[in-house]
């Protein structure tokens, strides 16, 4: 079964269940609290979870575009991906465990058929936050999954929750059994021999943790999430997703031109150059800080083993073409956009040979002051800072090194490479985890600061102003817009003036529910218009801002508090970034 059938059968199967079919999400969310990608499928429904009436009613579902980043130095095994696409359902405050359970098993069965026998589920063990969750257990065993394939397990396998803070609660996991044998007599789902394959996630989230612990949310909700790659490898027979329709086709052009064979930087290319497209497509563009320097990681890592390939890089449109034609039933935007996709990767790519050429250079140097020591092995720091600072790779300082009659000392390279990954694990927790670690009071002000400031822009710099992303914490606000100039100090203290200005008049933050149509005749602030549902939530802040907007945002300015700006700088071509805190 094709991804596109699975999709489809996904939504009119929860369609005809009663759930409305609301639009996947941008990548790169708009007027979100805080988040450079959209890394789940609830991440957009954050505030309805929380309890914020949804345009659509209270049962939903979708596909959701998403981006995860922890794992990009594990793509090229069987498995990780950057880019992955989430089918969710939910219920906000709708129904619950036995009725989400049972949606779930007979879509799997009927509409998928996979036999009752391939099936085994999980459910949380309890303990002194939750109790057991019998009713799951009773719930799978009315649908008829036999009691010998429940497992029950703690909240490191079945407790859900987006960072540290945030709705959450226990979950009901469903695997498929590949039919491999059992590694021993304790295998069970919760083992990575891969027998078992995890391909559904139904959380029943009716707790919020904080700081001070865990407390009950206003209402019960229901958030799932199936993968939709893994299940269409599954239901294909295949052993890795790069085997389905979506990669075959640009893992056998590489096959094709690849003079070094090397599954694993095939791998590495397809999955890189897909992720890129969705990037791209979505508004993101290279840069040297957050989703701009993700891209720009992706891309020059896919540069990287065309060269360990050696495919001629003058191909790259095509590969583009080839990844585009079969994707493009899925996303038909890639062919519309098609030409800006490939102008972007095809710069990049052309300013990160440049780059390898200064990493050449420098390795001429290191190679020099080795060869004046005395020495004829270059040591492991050298060779780490050559991958560290011109994304040289250590094979290719290797192969330069053999034909300058030198060694390389890799001895020590794993733990500083291991340091680096740690590193750069920690720095995207930090980044990634926003709206989703908190949702808390303190990140509520600096969301709805977020239009105020917006507005003053518009009126200090001009209409061109719109907001191209916006990444919150809970120490100060960051706030990225289209300008093509560094602003004056001048202008700077403008705009600080005006939104103390309105915060000071105690302004009223109301919402109103309307048709698309209609929020955009009125004047209502958004970008990806074709990607909200016909029915908006649109915010407005007396008569100075009115925006698309999931929210949450205060009742009045007042309780803002000082506006401050505390640096100005540039983002990427064309896009300014704000920082700025509430004192």
């Amino acid at each position: 079964m094709k991804a596109i059938d699975i999709r489809n059968k996904y939504l009119n199967f929860f369609k005809s269940k009663g759930h409305s079919i609301i639009p996947s999400s941008p990548l790169i969310p708009e007027n979100d609290p805080s988040v450079l990608f959209n890394t789940a499928g609830m991440q957009p429904l954050v505030p309805y979870l929380l309890g914020q009436k949804h345009p659509s009613g209270t049962r939903l579902t979708d596909y959701q575009k998403c981006v995860r980043t922890n794992d990009i130095d594990e793509v090229g095994d069987n498995r990780h991906l950057t880019y992955f696409e989430m089918l969710g359902n939910w219920s906000l405050g709708d129904y619950f465990k036995e009725e989400s359970i049972a949606m779930s098993y007979e879509f799997l069965t009927k509409e998928l058929e996979i036999p009752n026998e391939k099936l085994s589920v999980t459910c949380f063990a309890g303990d002194e936050d939750c109790k057991r969750d019998d009713v799951a257990y009773e719930a799978w065993k009315k649908v008829g999954i036999p009691e010998e394939r429940i497992y029950f397990f703690g909240k490191d396998d079945n407790w859900w929750i987006a960072g540290e803070e945030g709705p959450c609660g226990p979950d009901t996991e469903m695997f498929y059994d590949t039919g491999k044998p059992k590694c021993s007599d304790k295998c069970n789902p919760s083992c990575d021999c891969g027998k078992y394959v995890e391909i559904w996630n139904n959380v029943f989230m009716e707790f919020y943790k904080d700081k001070n612990g865990y407390s009950k949310l206003q209402q019960k909700n229901v958030d799932t999430g199936l993968g939709l790659e893994r299940m269409a490898m599954l239901l294909q027979g295949k052993e890795t997703p790069f085997e389905i329709e979506l990669f075959s086709p640009v893992m056998e052009e590489l096959e094709k031109l690849q003079k070094v064979d090397n599954i694993q930087s095939r791998r590495i290319v397809a999955e890189h150059l897909r992720s890129s497209m969705m990037i791209i497509n979505d508004g993101g563009r290279p840069s040297n800080v957050d989703r701009g320097y993700i891209l720009r990681r992706l891309l020059r890592r896919m540069t990287r083993h065309l060269n360990k390939l050696e495919i001629d890089l003058t191909k790259l449109p095509e590969i583009i073409d080839i990844s585009i034609n079969s994707l493009k039933e899925l996303y038909p935007e890639l062919d519309s956009n098609r030409e800006e996709i490939k102008k972007v990767i095809i710069d990049e790519k052309d300013k990160f040979v440049k780059t390898l050429q200064n990493g050449e250079r420098e390795f001429e140097k290191v190679a020099n002051r080795t060869k004046n020591s005395g020495k004829n092995t270059i040591d492991t720091e050298a060779v780490f800072n050559l991958y560290e600072t011109y994304g040289f790779p250590p094979e290719m300082t290797e192969e330069l090194a053999k034909e300058q009659n030198l060694k390389v000392d890799m001895s020590d390279y794993k733990r500083l490479f291991k340091e680096h990954q740690d590193k750069s694990r920690l720095g995207s927790d930090q980044k990634f985890k926003g709206g989703l670690a908190s949702t808390g009071e303190i990140e509520i002000k600096y969301h709805t600061a977020t239009h105020l400031l917006n507005a003053a822009l518009k009126v200090i710099l001009g209409e061109h102003v719109h907001q191209k992303g916006s990444n919150i914490t809970a120490e100060r606000m960051r706030f990225d817009f289209s300008h093509g100039a560094k602003m004056t100090d001048e202008e700077k203290q403008k705009t600080e003036d005006l939104v103390n200005e309105w915060i000071k008049s105690g302004l009223d933050v109301t919402v109103q529910e309307m048709p698309k149509e209609d929020a955009v005749k009125s004047g209502a602030e958004c970008m990806f218009i074709e990607k909200y549902p016909d029915i908006v939530t649109v915010y407005s802040i007396g008569e100075v801002s009115k925006e698309l907007c999931g929210g949450p945002h205060v009742k009045n300015t007042k309780e803002l508090g000082h506006f401050k700006i505390k640096k100005e700088e540039a983002s990427s071509a064309g896009v300014r970034r704000i920082k700025a805190i509430l004192e």
